[in-house]
């Protein structure tokens, strides 16, 4: 059904843009088969690896399918907008207009001109982003401390060692606090993966690199995951939390899993226990890799959580589609009561569908800011108002 779904693009296509051109019927069918087969790329990540998420062909034959499928969806679009205005015309002149080939040779050149800038865009090594995030509560000890978000890098055979060596390499040079990785590490087995991921050990950071799983990690063998996390140096935050400490005052990191857990049979997200018996006077930051549960940790006393998984949307205008799919919560921050909601577009993103058009990839260090605490009258991170709130968060 997947695979029909991901036709129908091809199909406009097909009917309402090849079979026009007053070409030979030979050049059209050629690229009708050329196009159906960049259609059922993610039926050939299946083949090459036994899952969607883990194209295991060379690099330029996936950059190539993602640019000749994405200027099908692209293209597909054009010529559906381009009906829409002819079917206005004709209900206002009262005939279906006559549509020059010019006209389709433009809308081609512009599907496929923007699909290679959004493929070129999906796969580079992403900028520094730069923000400041105030929490309330937070100490004047903590105040300009700095974190890295690296978030959805889904290294694969699409962002390789090298690629994933230069993400490292800027990391570093950035000189953060504190860096923490808000999962999709990964996009395929560790057997695949491992010297991919070889260089994610050499990330350094005063107190330390800290990751929760996103979603692709429970994909392939979720344990042998978390094992290979420790094995290169990441500390991992399930349902748990650690205290940073700066002149006596304390800041709490706190990280779940992923709400697909249950599906493999592990451990699903359990904020109440993530932030049980967090110090009573500490802001927390959470990790949570899908921002859609935001609203219930805003009630549980968070005041920043930092989450990914959307790639903020990738094209302008899908975004919106993906904001639906996760509580509204997409790209950027987001002001939830007190809590500061942060949704990282991500360093990189899924290989099945590697387009970005007015959603760039990020490397984000985040500046955190003191801001007066609210009035919280029996803060709900203790031990004994979580415990009464775990009706709420369950």
């Amino acid at each position: 059904m997947f695979n029909i779904i991901l036709g129908l693009p091809w199909l406009v296509v097909v009917v309402r843009f090849i079979e026009p051109l007053p070409w030979p019927w030979s050049i059209k069918i050629t690229l009708a088969v050329i196009l159906l087969i960049a259609s059922q790329y993610l039926l050939f990540c299946r083949l090459s690896s036994g899952s969607i998420f883990s194209p295991e062909f060379p690099r330029p034959l996936i950059i190539a399918f993602n640019l000749v499928f994405g200027a099908t969806v692209l293209l597909a679009v054009f010529q559906i907008a381009l009906d829409a205005v002819s079917i206005l015309l004709t209900v206002i002149n009262g005939g279906f207009p006559s549509v020059s080939p010019d006209v389709r040779y433009g809308l081609g050149v512009a599907a496929l001109g923007l699909a290679a800038f959004g493929v070129s865009q999906a796969i580079r090594v992403p900028a520094l982003k730069d923000i400041e995030i105030s929490i309330p509560g937070l100490s004047s000890a903590f105040d300009g401390y700095k974190l890295l978000q690296l978030t959805d890098l889904h290294i694969s055979r699409l962002f390789p060692a090298r690629w994933a060596e230069a993400v490292v390499l800027r990391a570093n040079a950035l000189g953060a606090d504190l860096i923490v990785m808000t999962g999709d590490l990964i996009d395929g087995d560790v057997a695949h993966r491992r010297l991919d991921v070889q260089s994610i050990a050499q990330l350094r950071a005063r107190d330390g690199v800290w990751a929760i799983p996103g979603n692709h990690e429970y994909f392939f063998d979720y344990q042998e995951w978390m094992l290979e996390y420790e094995r290169l140096g990441l500390r991992t935050l399930l349902n748990r939390h650690v205290i940073i400490e700066r002149d006596r005052a304390e800041l709490v990191i706190a990280g779940v899993t992923d709400r697909s857990a249950g599906h493999s049979g592990n451990a699903t997200p359990d904020l109440k226990a993530a932030i049980l018996d967090a110090p009573r006077e500490a802001a927390i930051i959470l990790l949570d890799h899908q921002p859609m549960r935001a609203e219930q940790a805003a009630a549980a006393g968070v005041g920043l959580q930092l989450s990914g998984h959307t790639h903020g949307g990738m094209v302008v205008g899908l975004a919106r589609i993906v904001a639906r799919a996760n509580n509204g919560f997409v790209s950027g921050l987001y002001k939830i009561g007190s809590m500061n909601l942060y949704v990282n577009n991500g360093t990189g993103l899924w290989p099945g569908f590697a387009l970005r058009l007015g959603k760039p990839a990020e490397l984000t260090r985040i500046t955190l800011r003191s801001e007066p605490a609210t009035n919280r009258s029996g803060p709900p991170h203790t031990g004994q108002a979580a415990a009464a709130m775990s009706g709420f968060l369950a």
